[in-house]
C-alpha cells in the first residue's frame, strides 16, 4: 500500500481560535459551516482545506509535549511555510498589502527572486509564515492552482 500523494488539509495551531479565524476571515477566506466557533475552523481553499485549532488541543491530541509560546510569534520561525500563486508581481504586492491590513506582519516586501519570479512573506498573527508569489513558469488553472509539468 502507498500514501495518496496529496493534501486534503492543513491545520494550524493557534493561541486563539477566534481571533485566528477573524485574521482569515478578513482575508475575504470562506469558512466552512462545519466549523465549530471556538474549537476549529475549516476555511474552503482553491486546493485542500485549511484548518485553525488551539495549539494545545493539537499537541494533546498527539500526545506530544505543550510547547510553550514564545514572546514574539512573527519571530519564530519553525521550519514550515505555506504559499500562495497569484498571477503577477502586482498581485503579489497587492495579497501582501491586504495581509498587512488584515493583521499579518510583513516579514519580506514583493521583490524579484533570483530563479526569475516574484515573492513576499507574511506571518498571521499566530507566527505562521505565508509566501505570495508569482512564478512566470508555473500557469495557473482556473482555480488558481499551479499547473507543473
Amino acid at each position: 500500500m502507498s500514501v495518496p500523494a496529496r493534501v486534503s488539509l492543513a491545520t494550524l495551531g493557534v493561541a486563539d481560535v477566534a481571533r485566528a479565524t477573524e485574521f482569515y476571515e478578513s482575508l475575504g477566506w470562506r469558512l466552512s459551516t462545519a466549523s465549530v466557533p471556538g474549537v476549529v475552523s475549516f476555511f474552503h481553499t482553491a486546493g485542500g482545506l485549511l484548518s485553525l485549532v488551539a495549539t494545545d488541543d493539537m499537541t494533546a491530541d498527539a500526545g506530544l509535549p505543550t510547547r510553550q509560546p514564545p514572546p514574539n510569534p512573527a519571530a519564530d520561525f519553525r521550519g514550515t511555510m505555506l504559499a500562495i500563486n497569484v498571477e503577477s508581481p502586482a498581485a503579489v504586492d497587492e495579497a501582501l498589502r491586504s495581509a498587512v491590513q488584515a493583521g499579518a506582519t510583513l516579514v519580506k516586501a514583493g521583490g524579484a527572486a533570483e530563479w526569475g519570479g516574484y515573492l513576499g512573506y507574511f506571518t498571521d498573527p499566530d507566527g505562521h509564515l505565508w509566501e505570495i508569489t508569482h512564478n512566470p513558469a508555473w500557469p495557473l488553472d482556473q482555480a488558481g492552482v499551479p499547473q507543473l509539468p
